[in-house]
């Protein structure tokens, strides 16, 4: 691979990484390690966990203002994202450079991925709902079935403190662009019983969606309204018996720009996700898990100029899991899972359901400087017959500090309804899409000092892309190769960062780069700590990108530096600030549409 690197950024990441491994002896503030779920389907510390997985928490998500999720996701290395004009417009995230209806989305572990579509609506999820945010980077379909080719991302919803009878928390907000949010929970658990209740609501002005398209966009500025309610209520009826429900329901109104006339257009969007778990310990050694959930997507698109349009989809979701620990160190997890999904629309598919029955085996065995993992499944899926996708890692100690490993797995990818069935522009003959992931990887983590090197390469086989009819077709492949490089260094108070990611993600067939991705993205951060006072700054910046697979119009790079501020008045109340985009870079993500220019955000939040 080729890469024109920035000097200013390479210098700074050849800077920090050695000065990161000369002060490995310096004491840093012992952390509880988080509990992970996605990365095998079964509960185990962050410390366990193989392969290129991170965790956002609640500490980075309160940091994040006024950003969507798509935006605090692409913070993290190997991700990307896109939108048209602002958070309530259409986004895309691309994880490890792979399409984004290759990259499977979960809120507490139900995947929401549109079955007409397949991307997600980012702009209906609200950041103030989430608890924490799991991203498993690789192909990882023998987990999780269809869609998981350039890995999983696992939106946990706020559960509060299952410790305390009641605690509670609320945040107010203002920011530029008349932006106002606010958000406001409780949770507790009690004699039994534990439960969760959150819900926020935001509205902002805007700014104009797009700027050089056609003069015929309505150059009007384009806001949005938008609310969101989770909660959970569970009882554990005898120990080791639990029954939980959980609740999902986001909701936004966002204004976007016609390509036709100038006049006002508007699209209403709904993600729901409703989930009943039943976990039961059978003995010692045996844990089922058992759950009935239900997803529901819709959109209606008005226009001044045309009538509403509406269109939707539901999932039905029932699996059941068995977790064995048949050793100390060593578990076997058996999987069983049905996925109806029926779309639903004024323009009906020709097909309008699809069911799938899956079969998955997860091994997780650690033998002292030897770990393991490995899965297979198989997904029956209705008109594509058997899938079967498979994964095997293995992370060796070198020494207390140093580990290596090595993953090879498999992922699939069932085309939606609208490339196979939507009444204009699909095709029933696509086949399904199908990668082979492998990886290398390298981690230090020692006295405050982590870094973190991956090397990988996915090939897509029948990858769908449209062609000059924007009709889905198969290609024969494309390919994603690329490293990843990330270095954490604690100086007592002070928190230093740094990531590189290098990529080239080529369409095999034309030899072009896929679109809208870059080749290079550095990211840099410190964060530092005055008694109550917490201050920070970032700076990332995006290589050239290109706007269409034919490489045509191209998309520059740009580097984005924003500001970050906490106060702690006491352990209840705090105000958080964050500065985006310090020195109003004019830049795009997409063609045609806008970015924000510099904007303040400024957060009161109460917890108790």
């Amino acid at each position: 691979m080729s890469y024109a690197i920035p000097r200013h950024a390479l210098a700074v990441i050849c800077c920090f990484l050695p000065a990161a491994v000369a002060a490995q002896t310096t004491p840093s503030v012992s952390q509880l390690d988080q509990v992970v779920v996605t990365a095998s389907r079964s509960a185990q510390l962050e410390r366990d966990v193989l392969g290129d997985v991170t965790v956002i928490d609640q500490k980075e998500l309160q940091k994040a203002g006024q950003d969507s999720v798509a935006e605090i996701l692409s913070r993290q290395r190997g991700v990307q994202m896109y939108n048209s004009g602002g958070p309530q417009t259409v986004t895309s995230v691309f994880l490890r450079g792979a399409n984004a209806n290759q990259t499977l989305v979960l809120v507490d572990g139900m995947r929401i991925n549109s079955i007409t579509s397949g991307v997600v609506n980012w702009n209906a999820i609200d950041p103030a709902m989430i608890e924490r945010i799991e991203i498993v980077r690789g192909a990882a379909s023998s987990l999780y079935g269809s869609g998981a080719i350039g890995g999983v991302i696992n939106i946990i919803t706020k559960k509060g403190q299952q410790d305390r009878p009641f605690s509670a928390w609320a945040d107010i907000g203002i920011g530029s662009y008349d932006t106002f949010k606010s958000a406001l929970g409780f949770s507790g658990a009690k004699d039994g019983w534990d439960y969760a209740l959150s819900s926020s609501m935001g509205e902002s002005g805007g700014f104009n969606a797009t700027n050089r398209l056609s003069p015929a966009f309505d150059e009007d500025i384009d806001g949005y309204s938008q609310h969101a309610l989770s909660g959970s209520l569970g009882y554990t009826w005898q120990p080791g018996h639990h029954i939980g429900l959980t609740v999902f329901n986001g909701y936004m109104d966002g204004a976007y720009d016609q390509s036709f006339a100038p006049l006002d257009a508007r699209t209403i969007t709904r993600q729901q996700a409703y989930s009943v778990t039943s976990t039961d310990d059978i003995t010692d050694y045996w844990q089922s898990v058992l759950r009935l959930a239900y997803i529901e997507e819709n959109t209606d698109s008005r226009s001044a100029v045309s009538p509403s349009y509406k269109a939707g989809n539901r999932q039905r979701n029932y699996s059941w899991q068995h977790h064995f620990q048949i050793a100390e160190k060593q578990k076997v997890s058996l999987i069983l899972e049905r996925l109806e999904e029926r779309p639903y629309s004024q323009m009906e598919h020709d097909i309008n359901r699809r069911d799938t029955n899956a079969a998955g085996l997860v091994y997780q065995g650690s033998f002292d400087a030897h770990h393991l993992q490995a899965s297979v499944r198989n997904d029956n899926v209705s008109g594509y017959g058997n899938q079967t996708t498979g994964g095997l890692g293995y992370e060796y100690d070198i020494s207390e500090q140093w580990r290596v490993g090595v993953a090879g797995n498999t992922g699939f990818r069932a085309p939606t309804f609208n490339d196979l069935y939507f009444p204009f522009g699909s095709n029933p003959n696509l086949q399904a899409e199908k990668s082979r992931n492998l990886e290398l990887s390298a981690r230090y983590d020692y006295a405050g000092t982590r870094i973190d090197v991956v090397a990988f390469q996915n090939r897509i086989r029948n990858f769908i892309i449209l062609d000059e009819n924007f009709i889905p077709q198969n290609v024969e492949r494309a390919t994603i190769r690329g490293v990843s490089v990330s270095a954490e260094q604690d100086f007592g108070d002070t928190t230093l960062r740094a990531s590189a990611d290098f990529m080239n993600p080529r369409d095999d067939a034309t030899g072009n780069q896929l679109p809208r991705r870059a080749k290079q993205v550095y990211r840099l951060g410190a964060d530092h700590r005055f008694d109550r006072l917490s201050v920070g700054a970032e700076y990332q910046f995006v290589g050239q990108r290109y706007d269409l697979a034919d490489n045509q119009t191209s998309l520059g790079g740009y580097g984005l530096f924003n500001l970050t501020a906490g106060y702690e008045f006491n352990d209840s109340v705090g105000v958080q600030v964050r500065w985006n985009n310090l020195f109003d870079k004019d830049y795009t993500n997409a063609y045609g549409y806008n970015m924000p220019g510099s904007n303040v955000f400024i957060n009161l939040s109460f917890r108790m």
